[in-house]
């Protein structure tokens, strides 16, 4: 069967599945409607997968997929034979990260020398920005403190691999943003307990040096690991790159699925509030991450790499903190939040700027690897 076709079936039965979903709703019997809306993502997510334009949208879609399934069936993701389920968080976060160290190398740290201004600027900006608006929104939310604390939180963790993605897709410069990663990810068993402390510390009660360990062990360790994996093994070991992608994306999928099962009550009370907060969280990111590019006179290119850089966060990392200080079903509700609504804007802005042309006359810089 040719591909359009199987296209075709897939958006047909999404529709279905969807209007079905719509009756229950009109009918007052949403809450049946949980195997009619999981369908509709899942074909939606097949249909998207069939498609060359929207192939890209796919992996968000089965998020949605994963958190639908959370909100009706939570008691599945919460505890299975006696063993509560959000300690598969910490190992999972480890092996999404060791899967980021084995794209890695010490070159790209090396990057530094290569343009240390854009660095220094991308970081900061970072540091700065994301954990003030993070800071202002909690204060503004009038949640209850674990949850404002969680906005703070999320604000306060380094970028990932998921920015260095959006940027080769925005035609932004994919050197600079594997650097700003590196550098970042680096600097967070510091930079991020000490924030957290001092913004959120009037929220919940933070103690920098677990937190510290928490991160080491959760994020250095394991891309130290894939980083000697790599060093060792490249060129050796080709079915890891196609491998742990595919990993990766799954390992996300059930970090959101325990804590938006562990927080259903929250989040069926304050979520769209919260839903609202989280994206004007990321889209204030990603303005002023631009402009503070723009401030410093850096080409478009680096601006862009400064939008996507300072815009997009870890998310599994914030969740795994939130796990470590025992809070997961309040103050990890953002965190699980941000990371899909990041991976929708952070779509859409790529295929944006992927359209637009540089103006910038100067050279690309030649990503490292």
């Amino acid at each position: 069967m040719k591909t359009s076709v199987l296209y075709k079936v897939a958006m047909g039965m999404a529709v279905f599945f969807l209007l079905a979903f719509c009756l229950m709703a009109a009918t007052y019997h949403i809450e049946n409607g949980g195997p009619s809306i999981i369908s509709f993502f899942l074909a939606l997510a097949i249909g998207f997968l069939l498609n060359p334009r929207l192939k890209g949208f796919t992996y968000t879609i089965i998020i949605f997929a994963a958190v639908a399934t959370a909100l009706y069936y939570p008691a599945n993701f919460v505890e299975f034979k006696s063993y509560k389920l959000a300690g598969l968080i910490t190992p999972l976060i480890q092996i999404i990260m060791f899967g980021m160290g084995t794209s890695m190398s010490v070159h790209d740290f090396a990057g530094v020398l290569k343009n240390p201004r854009g660095v220094f600027i991308g970081v900061t900006s970072h540091f700065i920005i994301m954990p003030l608006i993070g800071f202002t929104l909690a204060n503004l939310s009038g949640f209850q403190p674990e949850i404002a604390a969680g906005i703070i939180l999320i604000g306060c963790s380094p970028n990932g691999m998921a920015s260095n993605v959006i940027s080769y897709l925005a035609k932004a410069n994919l050197a600079l943003s594997i650097t700003i990663t590196a550098v970042s990810t680096l600097l967070s068993p510091l930079l991020t307990p000490l924030l957290i402390k001092l913004l959120a510390g009037s929220f919940i009660e933070i103690n920098v040096l677990n937190m510290m360990w928490d991160i080491m062990k959760m994020v250095i360790i394991p891309i130290g690991a894939g980083l000697v994996f790599n060093h060792f093994m490249h060129g050796k070991a080709k079915w890891l790159d196609k491998v742990m992608p595919l990993i990766s994306m799954a390992g996300i999928a059930v970090i959101i699925l325990i804590i938006i099962s562990a927080g259903r009550e929250s989040l069926l009370h304050i979520g769209p509030l919260l839903i609202l907060l989280v994206l004007v969280h990321n889209l204030c990111g990603y303005f002023l991450g631009y402009w503070s590019g723009r401030l410093f006179k850096m080409s478009e290119r680096d601006c862009r790499t400064m939008a996507i850089e300072v815009g997009m966060q870890n998310g599994g990392l914030a969740s795994g903190l939130a796990k470590g200080m025992g809070k997961i079903a309040t103050v990890g509700l953002a965190p699980a939040i941000f990371g899909p609504v990041m991976n929708i804007t952070g779509s859409v802005l790529a295929s944006w700027w992927h359209r637009k042309p540089i103006k910038d006359t100067e050279p690309e810089v030649v990503a490292l690897t």
